[in-house]
């Protein structure tokens, strides 16, 4: 069937000098010149087929020849296929389904970038210059290149369907003439904003800044904005803190309301509700948390049983019941989905009325819990469990040092029961252990800050047996809860529940990490799962103390899947469960507020809640925790290249972290920090990358830098605008 354009009269008007001016090479770009933006207007009109004078009168196109172009730009598209004619002389996108796909788009340093889809294994390639003003993490619209033979996938942006946010931070910069200026960005896919005149808000060059994203107009570099916020100097840990929270996303103050909300709650202990849950006051209770803890919210109980079995509580502070779904309080925790813990600051989920007062289980203080409360035998099995809401009285509370004592042999208050307790947890982990768990024991960096919070020392938290006595404890609370909502008679009963999941990890990167280790001399074995996992843990215990221990337990867990809250259960492949949840730190994190509130709905016999319903909220609150985790990780690279900063032109050693083409990584043991050795500050040779084998090779000598190579290093510079450290090579 001939295309209606075929035989307009625009297109049989044209001279044959014109027809061969659109067939000649020369003039192909200018030919196609409307062929993307017919794509565009037609996204933007999907159920609504436009004739070409719409579409005109869409793209402004006033003059003829421009017409004409136009007309022959649309039979071109319905040769390709990519447009179809639903109606005479009426157009709309073909194969909408099959080739545009809607993701989220992953921007590199180089300006390419890649897009994630829901459900595919596989990131698609966007070629630089093909984003469309695209920012870092944008859902976008795409078009996918038809197929090449051996060549990977290719696309192009054509629609940012959802900006993900519009506020950024950055350093701004004056032009000298005084009329506008930029605020320059920094980061994978950042972009320097044009400021006009008279939206700079009083800023001075050098501070940073909040940027409000107003429009990037086609064909402009840089996106428009204007200045709302003047944070201050960039040098500042106060503003630097407030930047990365701003900068995320992460909200710090409380709105009004939802504070005065919180201030109305009744948080007296009531001897009617008590009545209603099982008291627990009388048996001996405590908490065991880090010693500048605020919020605690969980506490053990332990007693012996005429059996010679212990009963063991595991209560977690119910904060479900003040706070009750569809209050302010409940929407903005439900917003915030996470507490966020940067090196100098906790922004908590909750107002501080509930996270360090009303639901922290502070000693001496009578408190709501919701409960799992577990006999066990002296050989740590599970032999009864049961589930609820109850009320206690913590006794005492334990810094993890003060109970870590008492497990060396220092003589103190409950040293008998806290030394049951550490027994029957090390019974625990090695069942967990032998059922194919994942030893990660990942060592955390922690600052000594001064008064304004600049960094004087660097130390870190190593997880010793008081630690494990809580997580083994934590542990078996959150598995257990996850299988008696599950599980009927052994078997599922269908229930909507959160779960928190971790797939098994990427062939791909086992088998890389499986290279990289072999250069240290340690070797991982890769077949079925338990065969693994043991000889991962293997090699996890092989390095511990060794200088390559955290590059290697990094890499360890970058071979992982990362897990996440769902409502589908594949397990938890490193904790080697079939069933777990996050159930033990409600405070703190609002999945486990879903989980209390879901598992009372089973003890009051109701029925199950539809299960999309709550896999969106699996979705929200995994992308939180992930945001959260970022803007953690980027307060830690602030402290670290500030505490550094001291250091320029000494010399240290290290270990290759990390190699591209245009440099190598290098980390330093002594403060787990990592800068970079550019290519081209090489001076002996010059280097090419090999991407196979991870490694830098000279030209003309032929000598190789490679992952794991120890090295020693000069620090030249310590940039806290970029949160960069430079090397260069001493040897």
């Amino acid at each position: 069937m001939r295309c209606f354009l075929d035989k307009h009269p625009l297109i049989n008007a044209m001279s044959k000098k014109k027809k061969k001016f659109y067939t000649n090479k020369k003039h192909q770009q200018k030919l196609q010149k409307y062929s993307k933006k017919i794509i565009e207007v037609l996204f933007k009109n999907q159920n609504k087929p436009l004739n070409y004078k719409q579409i005109a009168a869409a793209l402004h196109i006033e003059s003829r020849i421009d017409k004409e172009i136009l007309i022959k730009n649309l039979h071109i598209l319905c040769g390709e296929k990519k447009i179809t004619e639903t109606d005479r002389g009426k157009f709309k996108l073909a194969n909408i389904d099959r080739d545009y796909l809607v993701g989220k788009i992953d921007i590199t340093q180089n300006g390419s970038a890649y897009v994630i889809i829901e459900g595919s294994e596989k990131d698609i390639f966007i070629p630089k210059g093909k984003t469309k003003h695209a920012m870092q993490g944008d859902t976008v619209r795409i078009y996918l290149y038809p197929p090449k033979p051996y060549s990977r996938r290719e696309a192009e942006v054509v629609e940012i369907v959802q900006r993900l946010k519009t506020r950024f931070t950055g350093i701004y910069e004056e032009h000298k003439s005084g009329k506008y200026g930029f605020v320059s960005m920094q980061g994978s896919g950042a972009y320097d904003f044009y400021i006009p005149k008279g939206k700079a808000n009083q800023a001075k060059n050098g501070e940073k800044v909040v940027v409000e994203l107003l429009e990037w107009p086609d064909g402009f570099d840089s996106p428009i904005g204007s200045i709302t916020e003047v944070l201050g100097n960039p040098e500042n840990s106060d503003v630097e803190m407030h930047s990365i929270l701003l900068e995320f996303g992460l909200p710090e103050a409380f709105p009004e309301e939802v504070e005065a909300e919180a201030q109305q709650l009744d948080t007296k202990i009531d001897e009617n509700e008590v009545k209603k849950r099982r008291d627990m006051r009388d048996i001996l209770t405590f908490t065991i948390d880090p010693k500048d803890a605020k919020d605690f919210d969980d506490a053990l109980s332990i007693q012996p049983l005429e059996n010679g079995n212990w009963e063991i509580g595991v209560h977690i502070a119910d904060v479900t019941h003040y706070v009750q779904p569809g209050t302010l309080i409940d929407q903005e925790a439900y917003k915030r989905a996470t507490s966020v813990y940067l090196v100098d600051r906790v922004v908590p989920m909750l107002p501080e009325i509930l996270s360090n007062n009303v639901c922290s289980l502070r000693p001496n203080e009578d408190k709501y819990t919701f409960s799992g409360v577990f006999e066990l035998t002296n050989e740590g099995d599970v032999v009864k469990s049961w589930f609820g809401r109850t009320a206690i009285h913590s006794n005492h509370r334990f810094s993890y040092e003060e109970a870590q004592e008492l497990i060396e042999g220092k003589t103190g208050d409950y040293q008998e029961e806290i030394r049951t307790l550490d027994r029957l947890a090390k019974k625990l982990r090695a069942q967990r252990m032998k059922e194919g768990a994942i030893n990660f024991d990942k060592i955390e960096v922690k600052f000594q800050l001064d008064q304004d919070n600049n960094p004087t020392g660097v130390f870190f938290k190593i997880s010793k047996d008081s630690n494990h006595l809580i997580e083994e404890f934590m542990l078996l609370c959150n598995r257990k809860v996850s299988e008696f909502v599950s599980l009927e008679k052994g078997k599922e009963n269908g229930r909507t529940y959160i779960y928190r999941i971790h797939d098994e990890p990427d062939p791909d990167k086992l088998l890389d990490l499986k290279k990289f280790v072999i250069q240290f001399g340690y070797e991982l074995e890769i077949g079925e799962r338990k065969k693994t996992i043991r000889s991962m843990n293997r090699l996890l215990a092989d390095v511990k103390g060794k200088p390559e221990e955290n590059m290697i337990e990094t890499l360890a867990m970058r071979s992982m899947s990362k897990a996440k809250y769902s409502t589908e259960n594949i397990g938890h492949y490193g904790l080697a469960f079939d069933y777990y949840t996050h159930f033990t730190s409600p405070i703190r994190r609002y999945p486990d507020m879903i989980a209390h509130r879901l598992l009372q709905d089973f003890l009051d016999k109701k029925s199950s809640p539809p299960q999309a319903t709550y896999e969106d909220k699996c979705l929200h609150c995994s992308s939180r925790e992930k945001l959260a985790s970022e803007a953690e990780r980027e307060s830690i690279k602030f402290m670290q290249v500030k505490y550094m900063q001291e250091f320029v032109g000494e010399n240290f050693e290290g270990f290759i972290s990390g190699i591209q083409e245009y440099g190598i990584f290098v980390e330093l043991p002594l403060t787990r920090s990592e800068g970079l050795i550019r290519t081209r500050n090489i001076p002996d040779d010059q280097y090419s990358f090999d991407e196979k084998n991870h490694a830098l090779i000279g030209r003309n000598t032929g000598k190789k830098y490679q992952l794991g190579d120890r090295v020693s290093v000069k620090l030249i510079n310590a940039d806290l605008l970029k949160k960069q450290l430079d090397f260069e090579l001493i040897d």
